[in-house]
């Protein structure tokens, strides 16, 4: 009876500490203050970068400096690296950025960040990261790809949705379409309104097709995250030295909004 009581307790034990695990999923934030600005609007933009779980709204993940910060427009790729802040939030490491609108064309903010070591996982994660800002009225070039090792090409424009409209998008590894990639979806949750009834819901799963597209239908208004994941084709030395596997992860975020 003894030994018993010792095995249910271990195996109890261990199921407290991996299903949260399994609820759990790490995204890379890019979200700027406005998707859509308009002349009348206010021209500065704050881009805030945090690496966290956004539907449960921690913890925040230290990030270490990214190693290239952003944005492309009209074909032209502008370094925005020395515009960084850093922000402490949960006493780890964010980043913050403020961007002058001038020119009538889709932004493209994408960021690259430092690889994360995830000790409970054994893996390093990068999430290369994107999103659309729509300036002046210009409506081209959301369909533009950044380059990116693993990347999501956005099939609907990532912007003027409404709450409950399809996004489709194609992933693409090294510029190819990845069939029955695993895409990650969640809600940004901010100041927790949303009750979560049970850890399935946390995270949305699915899978792309054949030709490696995708689909989901966005029910409540505000920002989603689309993450597309593969491990990476080369490892990295782990804390210990040992080469460790490397999840490659390719985000879009998206913003919906509510009929009045």
């Amino acid at each position: 009876m003894q030994r018993l009581s010792l095995f249910i307790g271990l195996l109890l034990s261990g199921l407290v500490s991996f299903f949260p695990l399994m609820a759990h999923a790490h995204f890379q934030t890019l979200l700027p203050s406005q998707d859509i600005v308009n002349a009348e609007d206010e021209k500065n933009i704050i881009l805030t970068l945090v690496f966290t779980h956004p539907m449960e709204q921690s913890p925040v993940m230290n990030m270490g400096e990214p190693k290239q910060f952003g944005v492309l427009v009209q074909d032209e790729k502008i370094n925005l690296l020395p515009t960084l802040t850093l922000v402490k939030q949960q006493d780890k490491n964010t980043y913050s950025a403020k961007y002058l609108l001038t020119r009538p064309a889709d932004h493209i903010f994408y960021v690259e960040p430092a690889p994360y070591w995830e000790a409970a996982e054994n893996k390093f994660i990068v999430h290369y990261t994107k999103v659309v800002v729509s300036a002046f009225g210009a409506e081209t070039g959301w369909d533009k790809l950044v380059g990116f090792p693993i990347e999501i090409e956005p099939l609907v424009r990532p912007y003027g949705l409404w709450t409950g409209n399809i996004f489709r998008g194609i992933v693409k590894k090294n510029g190819q379409a990845v069939p029955y990639a695993k895409i990650e979806v969640e809600y940004w949750n901010e100041h927790n309104t949303v009750v979560i009834p049970a850890d399935p819901f946390v995270t949305q799963v699915l899978k792309t097709n054949a030709q490696g597209e995708f689909s989901y239908a966005m029910p409540k208004a505000g920002w989603w995250a689309f993450a597309a994941l593969v491990e990476g084709d080369t490892t990295m030395l782990n804390p210990d030295g040992k080469p460790v596997a490397v999840e490659l992860g390719g985000l879009i975020w998206v913003h919906t909004v509510d009929m009045q």
